[in-house]
């Protein structure tokens, strides 16, 4: 092959790789000459990593895996979820681990497009899971965790979505009071080992925290890392920063309480100017807003809540100063006041990046549960969401600027059931809380889709409810865009030609 059709496949890999490590093919050449404009192809390659779920012998953990319909369909395709090695945080750095090297026999392995697959685990025992999709089976490729406690700390429902190995994480809403066991789960996916530093923000500042530098997490292993032993003063609210200085991982937090019951807190979106956190529940009896400005400005936002008739400022709390390096958090009550609704922060003056994530809790007394809702992005042109069930899924959508209407599609039944759609208007500036469609004659679990038809951005969530004696257990999911296609611009020329 040519010295210049090799540099083209290189870069279009490359462009690839930094959108969520995705591969596509390049686009056939058309023989015009000029440039032409950047095409968007579906994905063919995915990595979802999922974090330990429990180290309880009385967890209870279901995966559902789906990908949806699309382009590529009647192409070749292949994904399965392998168990990672399990890691403890005080083994030696660098050690040889001898299990990590026993062939693994996949613990999912979804065929089809629009069907979802999936598994269980009882108990303590289940590894963090390494998992990749490729072929048809690639573009939105959407893997749930979800797991139940009965009793004991963070008793209730854990819900979190798989994610991409990435190098920067931002966690705003973690904690090492002394009533919550805050765990982050790092998992390594690649033949080399990765090497995280791990910061703590405060409301003074930055935690002084040494043990927090240069951890390695061996390759396709995962190693959790308890955040009250990264610093040894207590911190009701905290903004943690992971970074990988070599390699790259998956992060996410494991929060229990021990009054409170418990969730998973994904990353926040990247830093923004404006800040979207959608899906607080109707009958939320408290809403703890924890937000933290890494650049070298202070931000000042402005707080709205998007209920289902309009924008409206929560009473007391109409603007927030975030101070630069410094965590802050603002306790909102019971803020929806009986209605669905999202938070928007905007900046009042000078744009100033923040990061954010609400803690959400439902019940009273000793039974409570809580979740958390993190910043995201747009559900932009896809996104899913896997584990429904015919009862307790809703779906929150709002749309922050101009009205829009979006097209909810639900899947087949993993275990039998017809697909179905159904469109709906988000009027600008509301949130619509909807109960979820359910499939024709649904058995087993099913995923939901959501993609724009028209009019402006909308941001949307699933939450998840399970009731158990009394205590309403619930997790809630963000829906970002799925990342399922990749743009790639076309050559200024057919260079098939110059093959030899």
């Amino acid at each position: 092959m040519n010295r210049t059709t090799q540099s083209l496949i290189a870069a279009v890999a490359a462009l690839a790789a930094v959108t969520g490590f995705a591969v596509a093919n390049a686009p056939d050449g058309s023989g015009d000459d000029g440039a032409k404009a950047a095409a968007r192809l579906p994905v063919e390659r995915s990595s979802l990593l999922c974090p330990v779920p429990s180290s309880s012998d009385l967890a209870e953990t279901s995966y559902t895996a789906f990908t949806p319909k699309g382009e590529g369909d009647g192409e070749a395709g292949k994904a399965e979820l392998l168990p990672a090695t399990r890691e403890l945080t005080d083994a030696p750095k660098g050690g040889d681990n001898k299990e990590a090297k026993k062939a693994a026999k996949p613990f999912l392995t979804p065929k089809t497009p629009g069907k979802p697959v999936t598994g269980e685990e009882s108990g303590g025992s289940a590894p963090a899971l390494l998992g990749t999709a490729d072929g048809k089976l690639a573009p939105g490729w959407t893997v749930q965790q979800t797991t139940k406690y009965a009793v004991g700390s963070g008793r209730g429902v854990q819900g979190t979505n798989c994610t991409a190995p990435d190098t920067d994480f931002w966690f705003p809403g973690a904690s090492t009071d002394k009533d919550r066991s805050d765990y982050v789960h790092l998992t390594n996916p690649d033949d080399s080992a990765a090497v995280v530093d791990i910061e703590l923000y405060g409301k003074g500042g930055a935690l002084k925290t040494e043990v927090g530098e240069a951890i390695q997490v061996q390759p396709h292993s995962s190693v959790p890392v308890l955040l009250s032993t990264l610093s040894p003063k207590e911190q009701t609210n905290l903004t943690m920063h992971v970074t990988a200085r070599s390699g790259r991982v998956a992060a996410a937090v494991q929060s229990s309480d021990d009054k409170l019951g418990g969730d998973w807190l994904p990353a926040s979106a990247d830093p923004a100017s404006r800040v979207v956190l959608p899906g607080i529940p109707k009958d939320a009896t408290s809403v703890r807003l924890v937000a933290f400005a890494p650049g070298a400005d202070d931000a000042d936002l402005k707080v709205q809540l998007a209920s289902p008739t309009g924008s409206i400022s929560p009473a007391g709390h109409a603007n927030l100063h975030v101070k630069s390096g410094m965590t802050t958090a603002v306790d909102l009550g019971d803020v929806t006041k009986g209605e669905a609704g999202s938070l928007i922060l905007t900046p009042t003056e000078d744009a100033a990046p923040v990061v954010a994530a609400l803690r959400v809790t439902r019940g009273k007394g000793a039974d409570q549960e809580t979740a958390f809702i993190p910043a995201t992005n747009a559900i932009g042109t896809r996104a899913s969401v896997a584990d429904n069930r015919a009862k307790g899924s809703t779906l929150s959508l709002v749309a922050p600027g101009k009205t829009g209407r979006v097209k909810v599609t639900a899947s087949e039944g993993s275990e039998g059931g017809s697909a179905t759609s159904k469109t709906y208007s988000v009027k600008g500036g509301t949130t619509l809380g909807i109960k979820a469609p359910v499939p024709s004659g649904l058995k087993g679990t099913y995923a939901l889709t959501v993609e724009p038809v028209s009019g402006g951005e909308v941001y949307g969530s699933r939450m998840l409810e399970s009731p158990e004696d009394g205590v309403p257990m619930f997790t809630v999911q963000t829906l970002p865009d799925d990342k399922g296609t990749v743009s790639v611009p076309e050559a200024e020329q057919d260079l098939t030609v110059l093959q030899k």
